[in-house]
């Protein structure tokens, strides 16, 4: 698989991440504080106080997030007008799962919710793929198919029932190693479940690959009734204003690099 696109992406985000740029600012402006260049200083520490007073007061990071999350609504599921079941990793904790050997999840926990409703709800004979490897550079450990193998087990479902793949690393290799797995036939309905914000850019890489999908968004993040409140949450906001900043910087990557339609 494209090994320096995986590489070079996790390494640009480390350096453009919100977070990562808001250290930056106030590291620049406290330089100009110990260089004596006061007018500067004071306006790079007062706007960074104000953009932080903003973020912190402003769901700024739903308002992102829902012009991705509107894009497709919630379904119900038809099980007799199914094919099959793509359910993308990510909301499952490979570190944590090791370290206490008890399966946890966390933001983004519906995706393998929906799976075990997949496979309660859709006949034997329909294929369910759950597709997650690890996403680290380093210290890779237990991969998102191994904590979802053992979810399936806790809750008493047999293993055969999913099929698993473990390798990949981001979702083009969802996509291409799981279409490589189950060798889909010509225009049958698969679903494709994962995080509402993701589905947008998901959708455009498997038609890439060209198996068309039909989205099943889960994980909605945005309070689309009330977008427009004030409510003081520093860590959410930020966290959330970090996900769809980085979501459409993903989308416009993907796009460039023509991994995407």
């Amino acid at each position: 698989m494209d090994s320096l696109f995986f590489y070079v992406a996790k390494l640009a985000w480390v350096l453009v991440a919100l977070d990562s740029l808001l250290l930056l600012w106030m590291a620049a402006g406290v330089v100009c504080v110990f260089m004596a260049w006061q007018r500067l200083a004071r306006w790079l520490l007062a706007s960074l106080l104000l953009t932080c007073f903003t973020i912190g007061l402003f769901p700024v990071g739903e308002w992102a997030l829902y012009q991705l999350e509107k894009q497709y609504s919630p379904i119900a599921l038809q099980a007799d007008q199914v094919d099959g079941v793509i359910v993308l990793g990510g909301g499952e904790q490979n570190a944590q799962t090791a370290a206490w050997q008890q399966v946890s999840l966390g933001s983004g926990g519906e995706r393998p919710l929906a799976l075990l409703q997949m496979v309660a709800q859709l006949p034997t004979p329909t294929p369910i793929v759950f597709t997650g490897g690890t996403g680290r550079m380093t210290d890779q450990g237990m991969t998102g198919a191994e904590v979802i193998q053992q979810m399936l087990t806790d809750h008493g479902v047999p293993h055969e029932r999913v099929i698993f793949e473990g390798q990949s690393r981001n979702t083009v290799e969802n996509a291409v190693l799981s279409k490589q797995l189950v060798n889909p036939q010509v225009g049958g309905n698969w679903l494709l479940v994962t995080s509402a914000f993701h589905m947008p850019r998901s959708m455009a890489i498997f038609c890439k690959v060209d198996w068309p999908m039909q989205a099943y968004p889960v994980d909605f993040r945005s309070r689309a009734n009330n977008l427009w409140r004030m409510d003081w949450d520093f860590a959410k906001h930020l966290r959330n204003l970090n996900t769809a900043y980085k979501e459409w910087l993903g989308i416009i990557a993907y796009k460039v690099s023509g991994k995407s339609c």
